[in-house]
């Protein structure tokens, strides 16, 4: 389903910014979409790409209904994380489950998302998304046991069957959508990520996090009795442990190019 026009340079990413909310103390990062931005800039770095090589544009799903980027200006579209149900029926998250739907659907333009836009993509393309009410919250840096699939496609050094990813989610995906590849599973979440070749490619976690801004919503939940004292003492004992989010930047910009 990939093209060549995915080779050109610049590569073109809209970022659809899912939440517009960010925590006081992390307001100099502006929102989530210009942190998943940083992610891509740093991937790009990463493979070698010059300045200007990538074009990133931010847009705001939430506040702006039905706003999204023309498909013959872009090259792939980014999905971020988002405090919001991925399963709800607001107007806006109905309105951008159709867009994805119509991305889907484009020959050459390509889907990536986290967390919140994983679930969204999955939703789109047929799977139930919902509450785990059964496991409950997955937060902090956690292993992901990556599928034979997702072995190949993160090709970690050392220790490859196993992805250490910030997470912070109590919504699930619930079953693989038909046609994707599994890229890993956890214990709390069997459905971490997914990947259609030259189409998709999707992550539960949030490589976009540092152990800066996770500790922040961390702090900031437990404020508000989202987390209890000892289910945040526990997050805060993981959340400085090393974890491979630059890596999953790297694949994302890999994938975006058709490498």
């Amino acid at each position: 389903m990939g093209s060549q026009h995915a080779h050109n340079l610049p590569l073109r990413v809209a970022i659809l910014g899912c939440d517009h909310n960010i925590p006081k103390a992390l307001e100099k990062y502006k929102s989530y979409a210009a942190i998943c931005a940083t992610l891509l800039d740093s991937g790009a770095k990463a493979v070698g790409l010059a300045e200007g090589d990538l074009e990133v544009s931010l847009w705001n799903v939430v506040d702006e209904v039905g706003q999204f980027p023309e498909l013959e200006d872009v090259d792939a579209v980014f999905l971020t994380g988002s405090k919001y149900d991925s399963f709800a029926s607001t107007p806006w998250i109905t309105t951008l489950v159709s867009f994805v739907q119509t991305v889907l659907a484009h020959q050459r333009v390509k889907l990536v998302g986290v967390c919140f836009g994983h679930q969204i993509i999955a939703r789109a393309m047929g799977a139930k998304v919902g509450r785990n009410v059964s496991k409950g919250w997955e937060v902090s840096v956690t292993d992901v046991d990556l599928s034979p699939e997702g072995q190949n496609y993160f090709k970690k050094e050392g220790k490859d069957d196993v992805l250490s990813i910030l997470q912070m989610h109590q919504d699930i995906v619930f079953e693989y959508p038909a046609g994707v590849q599994r890229l890993g599973s956890t214990e709390r979440c069997r459905v971490q990520g997914m990947l259609v070749p030259g189409k998709v490619v999707t992550v539960q976690g949030h490589p976009e996090f540092t152990e800066e801004i996770l500790t922040e919503i961390l702090r900031t939940r437990h404020e508000q009795g989202i987390f209890g004292d000892e289910a945040y003492q526990e997050a805060m004992a993981r959340v400085g442990k090393k974890h491979d989010g630059l890596l999953v930047g790297q694949r994302f910009i890999e994938f975006l190019l058709d490498r």
